[in-house]
């Protein structure tokens, strides 16, 4: 499958390579560059092959808070908010933002390698609990960009006509870029959702436009950002922009295997809300937390990759989950589970580099600080 900024990732000469069906581009020029801009400017990414799920109706909320693990009840029209999707194990099926539109209206971003499975487990679910509820795979609709890095907001200022300063974190607005009103827009302007959520710990939107939209919305930022050198950034560097801030990957970090507490993910299950699924199984797993997802920084040449196996001495403790060489710190990272004893900050553990143990120590996580 193709966004529909295929043939333009092809003309600037990007790498294209197969991402869960989709041929994206993973970097144009090379990873260092691409995130050291993202880090000090600002950088333009293609995400369209994420999913778009819709669901609709008088009980959408109740079927929300029951499909996932966050308080869907503490959203008000105009909100993001980062959640889970378990299953009735209480693992992890996948991480997802839920935007509220209307009371009776919430639009659902989801990972593009879970959208068929996420899709089929939800209307599953809420057909046999939710009378009246519509859910909708939207994804072939959609076009989605991300614009991140210091210089970001500079950039939109020049193409809303609303304040983008004046959004909060997780919040959103739906408006047309080249002017127009929020939920109007003018003639001529492109349709958006503009949302202040991203990636890569910088400040920065997240922006959705129909589909047939995708490519005007992309010229318009990039000639919106030419003064600040926005540039486009492939996904080999939105991945060290989020190892370095310790953002869970599906794939990596969790997965049907994992639970939302051994990944430092408890904050967004909030177990006093209410039924959802997979919250029984949730409670003995969290009073048996076995391993615990950390950070840890190489002390000896070598890049941790996922899989790798980590040590304690001669005992393994542990497995890989992403590992990178930073840009930002200019030295190897990773991020893996360990056993709970083992998990502690400044623990001294080894990583099996390919047959040979190379030493590392365990560190506080983010790697970096968030600048906003």
């Amino acid at each position: 499958m193709k966004t529909p900024l295929y043939e333009i990732h092809k003309s600037l000469k990007a790498r294209i390579v197969d991402f869960a069906g989709w041929e994206m581009p993973v970097q144009y020029t090379s990873i260092m560059e691409e995130h050291r801009h993202v880090r000090e400017k600002a950088g333009l990414f293609d995400v369209s092959h994420m999913g778009e799920i819709t669901i609709k109706g008088k009980k959408a909320l109740e079927a929300i808070q029951f499909l996932t693990t966050n308080d869907v009840r503490t959203l008000k029209d105009g909100d993001a908010q980062y959640t889970l999707l378990l299953n009735h194990e209480g693992n992890t099926l996948d991480d997802l933002i839920v935007y509220r539109r209307g009371p009776e209206d919430f639009f659902l971003c989801v990972n593009a390698s879970n959208t068929i499975k996420d899709f089929e487990w939800m209307k599953k679910i809420a057909a046999s609990r939710f009378e009246g509820v519509t859910i909708e795979d939207k994804s072939s609709s959609y076009g989605l960009l991300a614009i991140q890095g210091p210089l970001a907001l500079s950039i939109m200022e020049k193409i809303s006509p609303v304040e983008p300063s004046a959004m909060k974190p997780f919040s959103f607005i739906e408006l047309s870029l080249r002017g127009g009103s929020p939920k109007g827009g003018s003639p001529g302007g492109i349709p958006v959702l503009l949302s202040r959520t991203g990636y890569t710990g910088e400040d920065g939107f997240e922006i959705f436009t129909p589909w047939e939209k995708t490519v005007d919305l992309w010229n318009l930022l990039m000639e919106s950002g030419r003064k600040e050198d926005l540039r486009p950034i492939g996904l080999a560097a939105r991945d060290t922009l989020r190892i370095e801030m310790k953002y869970c990957l599906y794939g990596h970090e969790i997965n049907e295997s994992t639970n939302p507490f051994e990944a430092g993910l408890g904050w967004v299950v909030k177990l006093d809300k209410g039924d959802f699924i997979g919250k029984e199984e949730l409670v003995s797993k969290q009073k048996g937390i076995e391993r615990k997802l950390v950070c840890f920084l190489m002390k000896e040449t070598g890049i941790p990759r996922q899989g790798y196996s980590l040590h304690s001495e001669a005992s393994p403790i542990g497995v890989v989950t992403s590992g990178t060489f930073s840009p930002s710190l200019e030295k190897p990272i990773g991020i893996g589970y360990v056993t709970l004893s083992r998990a502690k900050t400044g623990t001294q553990i080894a990583v099996d580099i390919r047959g040979q143990k190379k030493r590392a120590e365990i560190v506080t996580a983010p790697f970096i600080r968030k600048k906003s």
